[in-house]
């Protein structure tokens, strides 16, 4: 795990970093819809595994950019940003309708990408065990599947005196709409790091990684 110090007097987010640590600590999420037709049908020509496909594209475009691969390191007070960032996912047991956290690291590399996944979904299905271990995983963004709705909002709240930074990505049920099949998508961020237009950046993004990934 690497990453740089962000000099808080420098940074070109400083006023607002500022404000939203000391006087209204707040997140803030957008949930949208986006088109995975292409990726749906990607998925079955090649069989593949869509869930898979997108937590790899999911993981490419947050790693592109530094403001989504922020955190706070609250023992020495110091704002960094990792060089990698990656997903953190949960595997669904039907008998104890319970959760098993998966860490995946992610690759730039796409097949090392689903053959690693592969095998850590595999694990975690022997295991009941929730295993939440962020001192060996800093550097990790929370990515959740909810594939019983397809659902319009959704919200996710932490307290106010925590400051975490890391990325929260939640998706939904693809359905039909207008011939396309449309699947929600929520992504929360802290406010201390990010708008609405570099979350709205993150729809733009999953939908252009889309598009290219489809074409390889």
């Amino acid at each position: 795990m690497k990453y740089k110090v962000i000099d808080k007097e420098k940074y070109y987010r400083k006023d607002v970093f500022n404000h939203f640590t000391k006087d209204c600590k707040c997140s803030t999420s957008i949930t949208s819809r986006i088109d995975v037709t292409k990726l749906v049908e990607y998925s079955k020509t090649k069989d593949t595994k869509f869930y898979i496909n997108f937590l790899y594209i999911l993981s490419k475009v947050l790693n592109s950019q530094d403001d989504y691969r922020m955190g706070y390191l609250w023992k020495i007070e110091e704002l960094v940003c990792y060089d990698v960032i990656n997903p953190a996912h949960y595997v669904f047991h039907d008998d104890t309708k319970t959760c098993t956290m998966v860490y995946s690291k992610y690759s730039v590399n796409y097949k090392d990408f689903y053959d690693n996944v592969k095998l850590d979904i595999e694990n975690a299905k022997a295991t009941r065990e929730y295993r939440f271990d962020i001192v060996n995983h800093p550097n990790w963004f929370d990515a959740s599947y909810i594939p019983w709705v397809s659902y319009d909002s959704l919200n996710i709240e932490l307290p106010d005196g925590f400051l975490h930074l890391a990325p929260i990505v939640n998706w939904g049920k693809y359905r039909e709409e207008n011939g396309r099949l449309m699947m929600p998508v929520t992504v929360r961020m802290n406010h201390a790091i990010a708008d609405g237009y570099l979350i709205a950046n993150v729809f733009c993004e999953l939908q252009n990684e889309i598009d290219s990934f489809v074409k390889q």
